[in-house]
């Protein structure tokens, strides 16, 4: 393959649409403080410019299956679930600094130490996994890009998808929610069209218990919005 060529499977190092906006924000002092102390023991650096080789055995100091979060927000979802699923590992990217920070401070007052927390983009990190790595991929209230102008900024569309589906192993899980039904819509055409993707609730899925209710996602409810949650597993 020539450096021209274009394999879904492998993102462009000089990638010109982004799927976010980089985000850093107003930092307390506790999450100034967590950033400081915590991101040389937890925190993993993403790379502009080439995909960067990624071993996930080096990087949690040990052998288990693997979550990677996709957008993992103020980290309260992540915290919790790698809480309660002590026998499989997650790595959490975002972009947004101080959800970064409150994720490690989780991460640290938990003691959990099956989580490390990447900040940069999502599809170039996942371009650094050897294929069938993962055991699930999550990706929880991406932004929508409600614009049609902006669709092609959205994370699930075919191209990220099948980078993504690579990257899971046979029977891995790709589990995401939205609370934008069209974007809801949107999302379950894409992974239909996938060959190698099955639906595992032929539609969308029924809210699953393991995912923590945030407080985004009662504001969605309250102001009337559903959550959709879709779950294809890899063949």
């Amino acid at each position: 393959m020539t450096a021209t060529d274009h394999d879904p499977a492998v993102p462009l190092a000089s990638r010109t649409i982004r799927t976010f906006h980089p985000r850093r924000g107003r930092m307390s002092d506790r999450q100034t403080d967590a950033l400081s102390r915590l991101w040389p023991v937890y925190g993993v650096d993403v790379p502009d410019g080439p995909v960067v080789p990624v071993d996930l055995a080096d990087l949690f100091g040990r052998r288990a299956p693997v979550v990677l979060e996709i957008g993992s927000g103020m980290g309260d979802t992540t915290a919790a679930m790698a809480a309660a699923d002590p026998d499989r590992d997650y790595l959490a990217v975002e972009v947004h600094t101080p959800g970064i920070a409150n994720l490690l401070d989780l991460v640290h007052r938990g003691g959990l130490g099956n989580v490390r927390v990447a900040q940069g983009d999502a599809l170039t990190l996942v371009g650094g996994l050897p294929e069938g790595v993962l055991d699930a991929v999550h990706v929880f209230f991406p932004d929508p890009w409600p614009k049609s102008r902006h669709h092609k900024r959205r994370i699930i569309q075919p191209t990220h998808v099948a980078l993504l589906r690579s990257r899971l192993r046979s029977g891995g899980t790709l589990h995401c929610a939205t609370d934008w039904a069209e974007y809801a819509e949107a999302m379950r055409e894409t992974l239909e069209a996938d060959p190698e993707l099955v639906d595992a609730y032929g539609g969308f899925a029924p809210r699953p218990a393991h995912r923590p209710v945030t407080k985004f996602e009662r504001r969605a409810i309250t102001a009337g919005r559903p959550v959709a949650d879709l779950l294809y597993r890899r063949r």
